[in-house]
C-alpha cells in the first residue's frame, strides 16, 4: 500500500490552490488528510473567512469515515437526513455533508488519503479538489459514480 507523505500533500494542495486561481475561485482552504484521517497539511488563502480550516478538515474526514466521497455523503443526507444527523452526532459534528471531499487513491486503486476543499460553491470546491489529485497521477473519488 502507498503512503500519502508530506510531500505529495504539499502538491496536492499547492495544485488545487493553483486551479482556484486558474478559474477565479474565492479564497480556498485545503486539508490534506492521510488514510488514517490525520491532517498532513492545511493551507488557507487569504481572505477565507474563519471556520474554513475545520470545513475543509471536515469534508475530508468525512469522506474517509464514511469510505465515499462528500457529494456521495451529501446525497445520503438528502435522501436519510436522520442517518447522517446520527453519524454526525457520532463523529462529534465532523462531517460536512457537501461536495468537495474527495478520497485519495494511489494507481491501484487503494486509499491513501483524502482532501477537502472549501471557500467557494461545492461544484467549484471538489472540481479544485479532483483536479490536483488527477495531476499528480492519482486517483480522485468524489463519489459521483459507483
Amino acid at each position: 500500500m502507498s503512503v500519502l507523505n508530506l510531500s505529495t500533500a504539499t502538491a496536492i494542495s499547492e495544485r488545487a490552490l493553483a486551479v482556484g486561481r486558474e478559474i477565479s475561485a474565492a479564497p480556498l482552504t485545503v486539508a490534506v488528510l492521510d488514510a488514517g484521517g490525520h491532517l498532513i497539511c492545511l493551507q488557507r488563502e487569504d481572505g477565507a473567512s474563519l471556520l474554513r480550516p475545520q470545513i475543509a478538515m471536515a469534508k475530508a474526514w468525512g469522506a474517509l469515515a464514511l469510505g465515499k466521497g462528500s457529494r456521495a455523503i451529501a446525497a445520503d443526507a438528502q435522501q436519510r437526513p436522520a442517518f447522517i444527523g446520527t453519524v454526525n452526532n457520532l463523529a462529534d459534528g465532523r462531517l460536512v455533508p457537501a461536495p468537495g471531499g474527495v478520497l485519495i487513491r494511489d494507481a491501484r486503486g487503494e486509499l491513501i488519503g483524502a482532501v477537502g476543499i472549501t471557500g467557494d460553491t461545492s461544484d467549484i470546491d471538489e472540481q479544485c479538489a479532483v483536479s490536483a489529485v488527477q495531476a499528480l497521477g492519482l486517483q480522485a473519488d468524489a463519489g459521483t459514480a459507483a
